[in-house]
C-alpha cells in the first residue's frame, strides 16, 4: 500500500495520478457474481444488440468501484473514504469480446479542502475520450 497523502501536501488542484482500467467480459462474469446482478446486457452480446447497445457493457457499479479504488489506492488507505457520490452515468463502458477489452481512464482533483483533515476529491472516468460518470464526488480524510 502506498504512503499516507498529507493533507500538507495537498491543495485546490493536486490532481492525483491517472490509472488506466482494463475491463474484460471475464472481470464482468465475475462482478455478476459478486454483486448477484446478473442484467442479461452485462454478459449477453445478443441481448445487449437487441436493446440498443453495441455489445455489452459493464455495470455502473464496476465503473465506480474501479473510480474509488483509484482514489483510495492514492490515498494509501481505503479507511480514509468518507463519502463517495455518483450523480449519473452519461455514457456505456462497452466491454468487447476480444483479449483486449476496454480501457477506462481514472483520474481525479482535489476540489475543495475541508477541516478535519479532509479534502473533496472530483474524480473522473472516460472511456474512449468521454466521460462516463457525471458527478462523481468523494471525501477523504487525508493524513
Amino acid at each position: 500500500m502506498a504512503a499516507r497523502i498529507a493533507y500538507a501536501d495537498v491543495e485546490v488542484g493536486t490532481e492525483m495520478p491517472a490509472r488506466d482500467i482494463t475491463v474484460q467480459r471475464i472481470d464482468l462474469l465475475r462482478y455478476c457474481g459478486a454483486c448477484s446482478d446478473y442484467t442479461m446486457t452485462h454478459w449477453n452480446e445478443r441481448v445487449a444488440k437487441s436493446v440498443g447497445l453495441p455489445d455489452v457493457i459493464a455495470h455502473g457499479t464496476y465503473t465506480i468501484a474501479a473510480a474509488v479504488r483509484v482514489l483510495t489506492d492514492w490515498v494509501g488507505d481505503p479507511s480514509a473514504l468518507l463519502e463517495y457520490s455518483v450523480r449519473r452515468f452519461t455514457r456505456p463502458v462497452v466491454v468487447p469480446d476480444d483479449d483486449i477489452g476496454a480501457t477506462v481512464r481514472i483520474s481525479g482533483a482535489v476540489e475543495r479542502l475541508l477541516d478535519g483533515n479532509r479534502a473533496q476529491i472530483r474524480l473522473r472516468a472516460r472511456f474512449e475520450g468521454l466521460e462516463v460518470m457525471s458527478g462523481a464526488r468523494a471525501v477523504v480524510r487525508l493524513a
